[in-house]
């Protein structure tokens, strides 16, 4: 049964070893109380380097801090390295006696008739031996040497703990430090202007104009309408920029109820209204040195706009409900696919904000405007949608490019990518048709492609059918045959009929 004295020792080491998540720190506090209740002449923790299985003095009481650097054990080596190797306590009753006992640190001075004790035991959970702590004491017999044992070797179960716990903290802050770094390098790559699809010459100018403003502060006013692509230009903008290691927050301010919008962006004090049980830091506090991307700005409250515009002129806001100005250097991009020029006419936007944000406007083009890119996007949607899908799709057929080609997009990419995704989902075959596509792609007057009557519908479809099979068979009339289960002769028969030469496959 553990005496009082041990008990309150065991309670001090824990409170040691409890306040300090810095392992020098804590250790150094458990051997400050070791010397002290067991009257050590010399306190000694080792670690072990768990890649290279070196054993290193990580604190030492009694030894100087330059002597304890040079110092270093191999697994096995002298009593150290055996306890270590073999997870048993070594007890030495008579220090000078001992042959297996190195010195290596050399600064033993023991009084003259004087025998000292060196107890070494190791410091382990379960089978994991992760170091050792080490005691030299004066030899008051073999009693009081079991009684050291026992107790340091409490002692070392509870470091054992400690020293394990710190160690896979730090393990797993090292991991998600290698994953945060990863991560970033992936959002760069991805959101590079380099990557946003397009070849067209209005797109070229787009990129132009992301190259330019990405390097500066500047605001930016990304016009265009809907689905053109306006948050990842947005993106773009911000991982391009020398901000992109800051905070990227997005806010959709349609989304957002006009009485909360204030509060979202600019926080409140506890108590500013009802519900308001906390403090909350808004969105322009914990971006700071960062980059907001405001989408939808034509649907900010008035009331917020005035606060906006004094960040973007002072650097500086209060929260709801407060009364200290708060520094924030943000930079603002925002984006709208309304007619903000109308809203100020009519008093919906002021018009002060509008020159405010207007510093740097890029207008991004409507699909029916970049024809040329269509095929572009529709082939990467394929490849994305295909691997997603799991489908083996090769490609999309010539009809249905001429369909896509005809169609004005109101919902423009964001509508393509759509239909590319259910026209994937849909075929279970090697290519997309005309008929894996949405019907708004089939019916209206905008394509040219469309039949006007059945007899023209069937027609359509059986000539991208003959079409498809000589692609698939690099125009082995034979082969095409068999593929679509026809004869040869009828085959050539409706080949004929449609203008269609079997050489030009090949």
């Amino acid at each position: 049964m553990k005496t009082f004295k041990e008990l309150s020792l065991l309670h001090e080491i824990s409170e040691a070893l409890n306040q300090h998540m810095d392992m020098k720190k804590s250790l150094f506090k458990v051997l400050s109380v070791l010397s002290e209740s067991l009257s050590l002449v010399r306190g000694i923790i080792f670690l072990t380097n768990s890649e290279t299985s070196e054993i290193r003095i990580e604190i030492a009481h009694g030894i100087s801090e330059e002597t304890t650097k040079k110092i270093k054990y191999l697994p096995g080596e002298g009593i150290i390295g055996r306890v270590i190797q073999s997870g048993e306590a070594a007890v030495v009753p008579r220090i000078r006696e001992e042959p297996l006992f190195l010195d290596k640190t050399h600064s033993r001075n023991f009084v003259e008739g004087q025998d000292y004790s060196f107890i070494c035991v190791p410091i382990k959970k379960e089978n994991r031996v992760v170091g050792a702590i080490s005691a030299d004491r004066p030899f008051e017999g073999k009693k009081s040497l079991e009684e050291g044992e026992k107790l340091l070797t409490v002692v070392a179960t509870m470091v054992a703990h400690h020293v394990i716990n710190i160690e896979s903290i730090r393990i797993e802050k090292e991991q998600l430090k290698t994953e945060n770094i990863r991560l970033k390098s992936e959002l760069e790559n991805k959101y590079s202007f380099t990557n946003i699809i397009g070849n067209s010459n209005k797109m070229r100018e787009v990129f132009q104009m992301i190259s330019q403003v990405s390097g500066s502060s500047a605001t930016v006013l990304i016009r265009g309408e809907s689905g053109t692509g306006k948050e990842l230009v947005a993106n773009s903008i911000h991982y391009n920029s020398e901000r992109n290691k800051k905070p990227f927050l997005k806010i959709n301010c349609a989304a957002i109820p006009e009485n909360l919008i204030e509060s979202e962006l600019f926080g409140h004090e506890k108590g500013a209204f009802t519900g308001a049980s906390h403090l909350k830091k808004g969105r322009f506090e914990m971006a700071d040195q960062g980059t907001i991307f405001l989408d939808e700005i034509g649907n900010m409250a008035l009331s917020a706009q005035v606060k906006l515009l004094r960040v973007l002129q002072e650097k500086e806001f209060e929260r709801v409900g407060g009364y200290k100005p708060i520094k924030s250097d943000v930079r603002i991009v925002a984006a709208t696919n309304s007619n903000l020029e109308d809203m100020v006419q009519n008093g919906k936007f002021r018009d002060d904000l509008y020159f405010r944000l207007n510093v740097f406007p890029i207008y991004l083009p409507s699909l029916r405007m970049r024809k040329t890119d269509i095929i572009l996007l529709a082939d990467h949607f394929l490849e994305k949608y295909r691997k997603l899908h799991g489908k083996n799709i090769k490609r999309i057929s010539t009809p249905a490019i001429d369909m896509m080609m005809e169609y004005h997009w109101p919902g423009n990419v964001r509508e393509l990518e759509n239909c590319i995704e259910r026209s994937v989902i849909l075929c279970n075959e090697g290519a997309i048709h005309s008929y894996h596509l949405p019907a708004t792609l089939q019916t209206g007057t905008k394509s040219k492609t469309l039949p006007l009557s059945l007899e023209n519908a069937v027609a359509h479809l059986e000539k991208e059918i003959l079409m498809d099979a000589l692609k698939n068979t690099k125009g082995n009339i034979n082969k095409a045959a068999k593929l679509i289960g026809i004869t040869v002769r009828k085959f050539s028969y409706k080949a004929s009929r449609y203008n269609i030469l079997y050489k030009d496959y090949r």
